[in-house]
C-alpha cells in the first residue's frame, strides 16, 4: 500500500521559513516524479512544484519561484519543500504527490498524502 506522509507544517510569521517533508512508502520511490500541491480555503488545489525522478530538474509555479525549493533523497524515500520568504497568501494545506506521468495538472498525479497545514500570519 502506497503511503505519502507530510510533516513540518505549522504557524509562521510573514517573511519566515518552513520546511515540509514527505515520507514515502510502498512504491519504488526513485521511479516517481514527486511534487507538492496546495489548497487554500475556498480555492482549488494548485501545483506548487515538482522534482524529476533523479532530482535533476525541478519545476515551480510562478507564485513560489525563487522562494521555494524542492529536493529529494532517494535513499530515504523522502522529498522536502523548503519555503522561504513566506507570504500570508501561502497559507494552505500542502500535499505531497507522486506520479510517473508528466504535467502539473493534479489529475495526472497518482498518489497523494493527506496534507499538512501551513499558516502564515501577517
Amino acid at each position: 500500500q502506497v503511503q505519502l506522509a507530510e510533516s513540518g507544517g505549522g504557524l509562521v510569521q510573514a517573511g519566515g521559513s518552513l520546511r515540509l517533508s514527505c515520507a514515502a512508502s510502498g512504491l519504488s520511490f526513485s521511479s516517481y516524479r514527486m511534487g507538492w500541491f496546495r489548497q487554500g480555503s475556498g480555492k482549488e488545489r494548485e501545483f506548487v512544484g515538482s522534482i524529476s525522478r533523479r532530482g535533476g530538474s525541478t519545476i515551480y509555479a510562478d507564485s513560489v519561484k525563487g522562494r521555494f525549493t524542492i529536493s529529494r533523497d532517494d535513499a530515504k524515500n523522502m522529498v522536502t519543500l523548503q519555503m522561504n520568504s513566506l507570504h500570508p497568501e501561502d497559507t494552505a494545506n500542502y500535499y505531497c504527490a507522486a506520479t510517473t506521468n508528466y504535467g502539473s495538472s493534479s489529475a495526472l498525479w497518482t498518489y497523494w498524502g493527506r496534507g499538512t497545514r501551513v499558516t502564515v500570519s501577517s
